[in-house]
């Protein structure tokens, strides 16, 4: 679905978002609506417009305008998470400066990148809010239906839910940080900020804590699982949100709250004894590449953000800009490259992995997960069905120890690229908990290679007094990373299990250096004295 010329329908009703006046000022924008805006009332005056302006809630949050030159940028969703997720842990390569965030001394609270990812969000968050109070003022005027409001709320608490977590995974400490989850979060608006009271309520509110935060994602989640449909028709059914793909958010939600049973019981409404969802009907794709060959429809993407060669976030923002070809800006580390858990056979380094030096003077291997190059067209992966079946696994293997179950869960995802039958995973593999464990979290880093989940790992486990990711004097934070400027030909040896030292020059730092939270933006503090007086350690 093109959306390039309907954006104004939510993205053009003058909002505040903590104090920052947004409006849409696109050319197609000016082309189709002269006035540049839409009134509160006519923006939810027909079901037409109705459906125009959930549809403007997605392209929020495919890409908002990044601060102070009014480009898109992929913000939050349509690749800037991704990109920020793998560049945030050791597994991805910057080559050049663009996506170095927090490991370098020079990162700061004016720093661009967690700038747009604090506004875009708030910015989609607000729409979010402004889009459910009018689609229940349509409903109540007879404009759409009471069920259909309903739909379209759930669509957006679900987008909603999606935003708050981003935020969490940057600006806040994980949940197991306190003991009841107590220390800050973020701030927790649900209701829209569209005039000059509610800019100075929101101000006044704050950051909500940690578990309040957590608290108001469940709400939205399960109201979302309630009224979505199960399924949709071709590429809506990845592109639009379901029941499906709720529970599937929420068994991450649970994951990242340590919260074991719960991640089981959401994970057991979509996986039956196939390993398919009843819920929707997702299931793998055959080969570990179908997600990414058919980005609208596989069976195995849950909930992606559309992109076309019409309507993307730009050379500034694709995913396909800065993974492979063309502007060559993130390539893979030989930290993962060399790993000895990822076998020389495995498929995936086939199928979504390039060798690569036309477009650099250094040799580099890239993920090639996105393939349309030039035209951007690649859809974002934000959850697929893998994600699901590991995330059960795991949950399994600390509730249970070593089940077949468990194992029958990793193999669903590690066989579909490990064909060799001495090399798959049986029970006996494992000696312990711990080994199977490491087996999980170790798969969790092949599969999502280049779609952003490594930081959200290191985040989450890193209060885990077992599995926590190791760095300095190997207690928990980021661990240190490869200094592509020192990368040679002679630097990757698949599955080796060796990387050179001489090559891994950028330091680790630990869970309390205060590079391991994004610092609330000057642009917020500079207008927000309450927050100011909440921003991170050391900030």
């Amino acid at each position: 679905m093109k959306r390039n010329n309907i954006k104004y329908f939510a993205a053009g009703i003058i909002t505040f978002a903590l104090a920052t006046t947004f409006s849409s000022c696109d050319d197609e924008v000016l082309d189709l609506m002269p006035a540049n805006s839409v009134g509160y009332t006519d923006a939810f005056s027909t079901e037409k417009l109705c459906e125009l302006s959930m549809v403007g809630c997605y392209d929020a949050a495919q890409s908002g305008y990044y601060p102070g030159n009014n480009q898109r940028r992929g913000y939050p969703f349509g690749a800037a998470s991704i990109e920020q997720g793998d560049m945030r842990g050791e597994d991805m390569l910057n080559v050049q400066a663009f996506f170095a965030v927090t490991y370098g001394s020079t990162y700061g609270s004016s720093s661009p990148n967690g700038q747009a990812m604090w506004e875009c969000t708030y910015q989609m968050i607000n729409k979010i809010n402004i889009c459910i109070e009018g689609f229940k003022l349509a409903a109540s005027k007879g404009v759409i239906t009471e069920a259909k409001a309903k739909e379209y709320e759930g669509e957006a608490r679900f987008l909603r839910a999606l935003g708050f977590h981003e935020l969490l995974l940057h600006f806040s400490y994980p949940y197991a940080h306190t003991a009841d989850a107590s220390h800050f979060g973020v701030p927790v608006n649900t209701t829209p900020i569209n005039s000059i009271e509610t800019v100075e309520a929101a101000k006044s509110a704050g950051r909500a804590t940690v578990a309040q935060t957590y608290k108001q994602i469940l709400e939205d989640l399960d109201y979302a699982e309630a009224n979505l449909p199960a399924t949709r028709s071709g590429g809506l059914k990845i592109s639009r949100a379901t029941s499906g793909a709720a529970i599937g958010l929420k068994t991450r939600i649970y994951q990242h709250m340590g919260k074991w049973d719960k991640v089981i019981s959401e994970s057991q409404k979509i996986v039956d004894a196939t390993f398919k969802s009843p819920i929707g009907g997702y299931a793998l794709t055959a080969e570990p590449s179908g997600p990414f060959t058919n980005n609208s429809g596989n069976t195995e993407s849950m909930f992606s953000i559309e992109n076309s060669e019409l309507d993307n976030c730009t050379v500034n923002g694709s995913l396909s800009q800065f993974y492979t070809k063309v502007r060559s800006l993130i390539c893979m580390s030989p930290i993962i490259y060399n790993a000895s858990f990822w076998l020389a056979s495995d498929k995936r380094r086939t199928q979504l992995v390039v060798y690569n030096t036309s477009y650099t003077a250094r040799h580099a291997y890239w993920v090639d997960k996105y393939k349309t190059y030039e035209k951007m067209a690649d859809w974002a992966p934000i959850l697929r069905y893998a994600e699901v079946l590991l995330n059960y696994a795991e949950a399994e293997a600390r509730t249970n120890g070593v089940t077949q179950k468990a194992v029958d869960l990793l193999n669903q995802v590690r066989n579909r690229a490990v064909t060799t039958t001495a090399d798959q995973y049986t029970i006996n593999s494992f000696s312990d908990t711990k080994s199977l464990m490491t087996a999980i979290l170790n798969e969790r880093r092949i599969e999502f290679l280049g779609e952003g989940r490594r930081w959200a790992d290191i985040h989450r486990l890193a209060k885990d007094p077992v599995y926590y990711v190791k760095a300095l004097n190997d207690a928990p934070g980021v661990p240190a990373k490869v200094a592509t400027g020192n990368v040679t030909a002679a630097s990757w040896n698949a599955a080796s299990g060796t990387v050179p030292s001489s090559i891994i020059t950028i330091a680790a730092y630990s869970y309390d250096d205060r590079r391991f939270l994004f610092p609330i933006p000057d642009s917020e503090t500079n207008t927000n004295e309450k927050l100011k007086t909440q921003q991170n350690p050391g900030w």
